[in-house]
């Protein structure tokens, strides 16, 4: 076996930046995704429908209106336009934040040497 002792003294930036947009790209995918299965799942167990109820309880029912409803405070649509507008922000954020971590990589592996890496071969 042998064993091969690496240092990574740079990370290139232009790659660094490619990389976490694509991750944060697909991360925010999935955050749409989720809110929006969460949302159906809250619907179709009645979550909404108790929460209605509640509403009515606490606030009193009125004699000619419909009453509390969730669903016109907190639709489907806008969750997943709340969650698009959070992914779109977390896309920006990573990528740069990442990006600026790159190039403080470099620096400071410029002045200590970089981190050590061991590499075997099986």
């Amino acid at each position: 076996m042998r064993k091969a002792r690496l240092l990574v003294s740079r990370v290139d930036p232009w790659s660094v930046l490619k990389m976490s947009f694509l991750l944060s790209v697909a991360m925010g995918i999935m955050m749409v995704v989720c809110a929006v299965t969460i949302w159906t799942a809250m619907d179709v167990t009645g979550i909404f429908d108790r929460v209605n109820e509640l509403g009515e309880q606490v606030l009193g029912a009125e004699a000619g209106g419909l009453g509390f409803q969730i669903e016109e405070i907190v639709s489907v649509g806008q969750v997943a336009s709340f969650a698009t507008i959070i992914s779109v922000v977390n896309v920006v954020l990573l990528t740069l934040l990442s990006m600026l971590a790159a190039v403080l990589y470099n620096f400071s592996a410029s002045l200590v040497g970089g981190v050590g890496v061991t590499l075997t071969d099986d």
